[in-house]
């Protein structure tokens, strides 16, 4: 019965809302943005480049974007790639390219509103996100509320259990641990990490992430140029199969365009998080390098391009340049036993290593997401905190145990929900967005360092933290 009602539900959003929902916003904010994310690609690296930079009150750009890039990069990346090629084909892939290169412009939107809206706790920690920028710049709290529940079940409980389904796969499968010890040994680790609060999350990120990154994409790189002769045929194989022009079969199954298009966009979201509103939750905890919400617009919309663009991609050279691995390959063993057809056994033990680090990274950063949300919903106090602790390692447990395809469905589900609030959102304050952005690049063509004054947006008086973003920034700025 709950499978029939999670493929009820999955059929609706990801067969017809969110396609058209997910591609039509992400154009129309491309559009809006003038192509923001070809014609500033270059500064957005400049940007990262001086991210480790932080201030009082906040975390650094940097560990920001780490933290972000813990929660994308994981089982989407290894295990989800492997699936969009597994039930849809290699034209996977394109979609799962284009929905990113849509959804660059979408992140520079949401992460934007988040830095617009953020707010100060107890313990003078930022926390903003979609919840805060629904109810202070539309006035709609239960719409805050209702984003709050979608991802506190999304992030904090179903991907968690995604996660830690991909790492007790991964182990059994290369090692034959048992998936009750593995369940056990993560629930403890992440125990300990997440008593820490964002603070310790941002931490951990920031030093196992880019490693991580830097080592998978190294191994991805020298499969490419090993295999250089059949980069061509690969790449002309996935653009056919996106468009239909040549039938993609694998594992002896026939795919349709609509599939490779539903598969590669789902899987293509649960990876880079575009227009989902959850990385915007943590980009609102950074004080930004320049001090100007688009700042941080410009850090998370480059944490989409190396997640899908980059990571996604050295993923899926590695499956498709290894050929038809057959049916019996499923999720995460495809890119197990695809590697280990490249460099010999050796490769298994390392996708279990970086599946174990990157998927771990994931629950703790998406714990921190959730963290956020509970705290909206309990007025910024953190009473209810330690009761939810205990359930988003309840629910880690609970993957490590599960069936595989009950547990993505499920993150569909979750996902999809939440990402219909929103992109509703997300149009609502598009002009808001828009005009801080602008004020940006308008600052940036003349040859200054952008600040956000408060004083050019009167519309956010009694909206905004006046301590946080105050008016007459810049000529502040020249006095000190």
């Amino acid at each position: 019965m709950l499978e029939t009602i999670v493929n009820f539900l999955n059929a609706l959003l990801w067969g017809k809302l969110l396609v058209y929902g997910l591609v039509g916003a992400g154009l129309y904010f491309t559009v809006r943005l003038a192509f923001i994310q070809l014609t500033h690609f270059k500064h957005g690296i400049k940007v990262m480049t001086i991210s480790r930079q932080g201030g009082d009150g906040g975390l650094s750009s940097f560990q920001v974007f780490c933290t972000s890039m813990a929660a994308r990069v994981g089982a989407g990346n290894m295990a989800g790639v492997a699936v969009a090629i597994g039930t849809a084909g290699p034209g996977a892939v394109f979609w799962m390219w284009a929905i990113a290169v849509l959804g660059m412009a979408t992140a520079m939107i949401e992460s934007t509103l988040a830095q617009v809206y953020k707010v100060k706790d107890e313990d003078g920690q930022f926390r903003g996100g979609p919840a805060y920028y629904m109810e202070k710049g539309l006035g709609q709290r239960w719409m805050g509320a209702l984003f709050s529940v979608f991802l506190i079940l999304a992030f904090g409980l179903v991907f968690n259990a995604v996660q830690a389904n991909t790492i007790t796969g991964a182990l059994e499968r290369v090692f034959g641990f048992e998936p009750v010890y593995v369940g056990i040994g993560i629930v403890v680790a992440s125990g300990f990490v997440i008593m820490g609060g964002l603070r310790k999350v941002a931490r951990v990120s920031e030093i196992v992430v880019p490693f991580m990154a830097l080592v998978y994409l190294l191994i991805a790189s020298v499969v490419v140029v090993v295999n250089l002769d059949k980069l061509p045929e690969v790449f002309s194989l996935i653009i056919k199969s996106a468009f239909g022009w040549q039938e993609a079969v694998a594992g002896g199954v026939a795919y349709s365009v609509a599939q490779a298009m539903q598969a590669g966009i789902a899987r293509g979201l649960f990876s880079n998080e575009a227009g989902m509103g959850s990385a915007a939750n943590v980009a609102a905890s950074a004080t930004p390098n320049p001090n100007h919400p688009a700042s941080q617009g410009f850090v998370q919309m480059m944490g989409v391009f190396v997640d899908t663009l980059v990571i996604c991609t050295a993923t899926a050279a590695i499956i498709l340049l290894a050929g038809d691995m057959g049916a019996e390959s499923d999720g995460i063993k495809l890119t197990i036993d695809a590697l280990t057809s490249h460099v010999g056994d050796w490769g298994g033990a390392f996708i279990a290593f970086a599946i174990f680090l990157f998927c771990f990274t994931s629950i703790i950063a998406n714990y921190s997401y959730a963290e956020t949300n509970v705290m909206f919903l309990s007025g910024n106090r953190k009473t209810a905190l330690p009761l939810f602790r205990l359930l988003v390692l309840g629910m880690v447990m609970f993957g490590a145990m599960a069936k595989i395809s009950l547990v993505w469905d499920l993150a569909d589900v979750s996902m999809g929900l939440m990402a219909i609030v929103n992109i509703i959102a997300l149009v609502l304050l598009s002009g808001l967005a828009i005009r801080v952005i602008d004020d940006y690049r308008d600052q940036l063509k003349k040859g200054d360092m952008p600040v956000f004054d408060r004083s050019k947006f009167p519309e956010l008086d009694g909206q905004v933290e006046t301590d946080i973003w105050p008016e007459n920034a810049k000529a502040r700025a020249n006095e000190a």
